[in-house]
């Protein structure tokens, strides 16, 4: 492939630069994904156009990094970021340049960038390619190296090296051997980069489910010391083996957890719940009979171990009680002989709006423990049985019952705690006989309570 494709938008702007005697390149992960025979979402552009000139040069321009030489111009309704060639000085924090150059050609600027398969530029308008570095070489070879020394590339960013297992994963590729041995002197620096940032690199290998799934990302991750650096928790599973029941360790079997979730192209909060789901096993790990290990109790502490990753790493709450509370509630036993006030604790307890991600972490839990698919059945008696007592229109709340609060203060009963107590008794009342759901009969019952506490 000499020429690219070019869309018709960016030659009208590459025209607008022309007309201004000023050159630009389309560069970045829109080429790479190009010359992987992918289309290209969004368009970064590189110019020798100082960000003054860009703003002189259309209508509606946002500078959104200006101090970096990139401004963000809006145009037809694409919002595409322009950059100035530059070169970076030393990086004092391993995460921003400590001083930021302009350069005169493209071919200075590429040599800044992370991997050769991410420093390859178009020029536009033609489409002609400028790749000093082999890029689409090692794109052709699969290959993620380095632009350079890639221990210098590893010291300008302390995130590159979280990049290089998140790339392997997302496409496929394998990490070329001195560039996959850079990562481990660096691990200082990346030790320095914001949780933030950390954040959104997990949340994208956790979206790698085209080429193998995040595990690959991770086990390269407890390779070159990652693991152990960004999630001790995970890494800590390795070696925890739990004969009996699994045919892997605990860290193994989280990641085969972990990739069936993103394959299913399961919601965020349940992905992570199944990566998570085990982690407070090494803990809770006891010898039992036979040689085979208990893990009593291990989801809640596997619970306790989420929530403190998640809050690391600035996940929003909601995202953090969803999978906390899954991870939780993951080691329900059903049985046949469950009776039906049994079936409604467990609805109560789960809540009905979270009753589909559990099955769906019951299911990776399952997958993860031998490799195999549990069958479209799996998990359907009890769906079943939770599906008709959701029919009858039981009462699954407080908000559920046939009296509220006001009706037992007009019946004399003040409010404040013991009226709390009471309105839960009637609850456990109805959940063991759904038949009690009536206003006088509950207010009878209510009645009775109250005297206990007068």
């Amino acid at each position: 492939m000499d020429n690219a494709y070019i869309h018709p938008l960016l030659r009208e702007m590459a025209r607008i630069f022309q007309d201004r005697g000023r050159e630009v390149y389309l560069v970045g992960g829109a080429v790479r994904d190009m010359f992987r025979g992918q289309r290209a979402q969004d368009w970064d552009l590189a110019t020798n156009a100082l960000p003054e000139e860009v703003i002189a040069m259309f209508r509606w321009v946002i500078p959104t990094g200006i101090k970096h030489g990139t401004v963000t111009v809006h145009y037809k309704g694409r919002a595409i970021e322009v950059t100035t060639f530059r070169t970076e000085s030393t990086y004092s924090d391993g995460r921003r340049p400590d001083r930021v150059n302009f350069a005169a050609a493209i071919e200075e600027d590429l040599s800044r960038r992370d991997f050769t398969m991410n420093a390859i530029a178009l020029r536009l308008p033609s489409g002609d390619p400028v790749d000093p570095f082999g890029g689409r070489g090692d794109i052709e070879k699969r290959i993620i190296r380095s632009v350079g020394n890639p221990a210098e590339r590893f010291a300008e960013d302390g995130l590159r090296s979280l990049r290089a297992v998140r790339f392997a994963a997302v496409l496929g590729f394998a990490v070329e051997e001195a560039t996959l041995a850079a990562i481990r002197p660096a691990l200082g620096l990346t030790a320095k980069v914001s949780p933030e940032r950390i954040r959104d690199e997990l949340d994208k290998i956790l979206g790698a489910g085209k080429n193998g799934g995040p595990s690959t990302a991770f086990r390269l991750m407890e390779q070159t010391g990652l693991l152990e650096l960004l999630l001790p928790e995970l890494a800590a599973c390795r070696g925890v083996e739990q004969k009996g029941y699994h045919c892997f360790d605990v860290l193994d079997h989280s990641l085969l957890a972990g990739d069936y979730a993103v394959r299913e192209q399961y919601p965020r909060h349940v992905i992570l719940a199944a990566l998570f789901h085990d982690i407070g096993k090494p803990a809770t790990r006891k010898a039992g009979e036979q040689g085979v290990w208990t893990f009593y109790q291990h989801e809640k502490e596997s619970s306790r171990l989420c929530r403190n990753i998640l809050s690391r790493l600035r996940y929003p709450n909601a995202v953090c009680d969803g999978t906390c509370h899954l991870i939780e509630e993951h080691m329900f036993h059903y049985t046949g002989d469950w009776s039906d006030a049994a079936v409604r604790r467990f609805i109560i307890r789960v809540g009905e709006e979270n009753l589909e991600n559990l099955y769906r972490l019951r299911r990776a839990d399952a997958y993860a423990m031998a490799g195999l698919d549990p069958g479209p059945e799996f998990l359907l008696p009890l769906a079943a049985r939770v599906d008709a007592e959701l029919a009858k229109g039981r009462a699954f709340s407080l908000k559920d019952l046939a009296v509220s609060g006001k009706d037992l203060i007009e019946t004399g009963i003040k409010p404040g705690k013991y009226m709390g107590i009471i309105l839960q008794e009637l609850f456990e009342t109805v959940v063991n006989d759904p038949s009690m759901n009536q206003r006088e009969k509950l207010l009878e019952i209510a009645g009775k309570i109250n005297q206990r506490y007068m």
